[in-house]
Parts: C-alpha cells; structure tokens; sequence
C-alpha cells in the first residue's frame, strides 16, 4: 500500500467500529485470553483505542500502562479508568514518531512485557514499530503483537481502516526476527471470522462492522473456539506472534 494516512485525524470508522467491538462482549475476552498468559509484571499497550481489552487487564489486577497517540481515545481512557489502581497511567505515545529516541527514553528498558493488537497494520514503518517497542522492554520482556492475516483478504474494510497492509506468520515473524526477537510462540486466529470478513466487507462492501453481525458473531465465538481447536490454529482473519527481548 501507498497511501498516506494523517491518524490523528482520520479516524471516524476506526471509533466507530471501536464502538461496535466494544459491546461484544465474548469476543473481546477471547481475544484477551490469546495473549493473557504471556503477559507479566509491567504492562504496556500501544494503540489503546478505547480499552475494550485494556478493561480485561483492569479487571483482573494486572499492572497496566494504556496509550494512544490520539487526544479523544486518552481522554475516553482516563474517564473509563478513572480511580483503578492498578492503571500506571494513560500515555501520549506515537511509537514510530521521528524523534522517539528523546521523547521517549524516560521509558526505555521499563516494561515487562508490550502488546499491540491490531495496531501494526496502519504503520507504514512497521519495522521501526517493533524496532522502538524492543527499546521499551525490559531484558527478557515479551512483544505481543497481533495484525490481520492474509493479503488476499485485503479488502474495503482494510481501505477504510487505513490498513498498509496484512501478515502471514512468515511476514509478522520476519520483523521480530530482523529486531532480533527470540520467538516464543505464532499462530493463527479465530479461522471463523474469514468469513463474516470476507462476506460483509469484500460482498457487501460495507465501510464499517454491522452491529446486527457483530452482535450475532459474538453469540457464535464458542463455535469459533471449536473451529481454531480443529483448524489447530493454522489459519485465521488473524496472526498473532509472541517474541522474547
């Protein structure tokens, strides 16, 4: 993709489907569950939205630091967070911004682990993203990325959210290995949304997730979890990829 995107200013559908996930309730814990286990100590986020996981990581007492690089997303967050405890902060981060080494070094080398899901498709610099966030981690800490899956699904979904891109394990894997990354584990996920993907956004060309198809996927997620369990995870709407500092 070449496109050039401005996100701090374009992003009506993103906060719209933000919107929608919000209320599904089963997927976004299911979600939450992929990476949990990995997840240790001090906790950072990139690209926080408006913390339909970050609300998991709250819940259960984990140590969390949200971010965004948008004002009104901060601004959701504070009000959501507000008065827990357990929330280091609500940060102002761009993680590819061009001066990121002076911005940013007062939190060098101080997280143990990073997660960003479904962050890394609108970087153009991808690789940098994952560059900087290795500069945020603690030795040993974890990177949890999670990105779509599959160019061939490329489609106005993916046009409309200012995606550059979608990943194979081969392709998500090559960045955590080019950054020096000791893989821990990659994967796909949730094999059953392919479908509603490629359905509303390649055949009905909607710009946006339909509520009524949201609601109703969110019914259906333990058949989704039956079907990642029988695909054995090779296949999926997404690739998720787990490296070690």
């Amino acid at each position: 993709m070449t496109q050039q995107f401005d996100y701090k200013e374009l992003d009506s559908e993103g906060l719209e489907n933000l919107d929608v996930i919000s209320e599904a309730v089963n997927f976004n814990r299911w979600m939450y569950d992929q990476i949990k286990d990995h997840c240790h100590g001090k906790i950072l986020e990139i690209g926080s939205g408006i913390g339909n996981i970050s609300g998991f990581f709250i819940a259960d007492n984990k140590n969390i630091w949200v971010s965004d690089l948008r004002q009104n997303y901060r601004d959701a967050l504070t009000e959501k967070f507000n008065g827990k405890k357990n929330l280091g902060g609500v940060l102002d981060l761009d993680i590819v911004r061009p001066d990121f080494d002076q911005a940013c070094k007062h939190l060098f080398e101080s997280f143990d682990t990073i997660f960003a899901l479904n962050v890394v498709e609108h970087i153009e610099q991808d690789n940098l993203a994952i560059h900087n966030c290795k500069k945020l981690l603690k030795k040993g800490g974890k990177l949890i990325i999670l990105v779509p899956a599959f160019q061939s699904l490329y489609n106005g979904f993916d046009k409309e959210l200012y995606h550059y891109r979608r990943y194979t394990k081969h392709t998500l894997n090559k960045l955590f290995k080019e950054n020096h990354f000791h893989l821990v584990e990659s994967r796909y996920f949730n094999a059953l949304g392919i479908l509603g993907w490629y359905v509303s956004g390649k055949l009905q060309r909607n710009k946006t997730i339909p509520k009524g198809q949201m609601k109703l996927y969110n019914l259906i997620i333990p058949i989704s979890k039956m079907l990642d369990a029988v695909m054995l995870k090779k296949v999926g709407l997404s690739v998720i990829t787990v490296g070690q500092k």
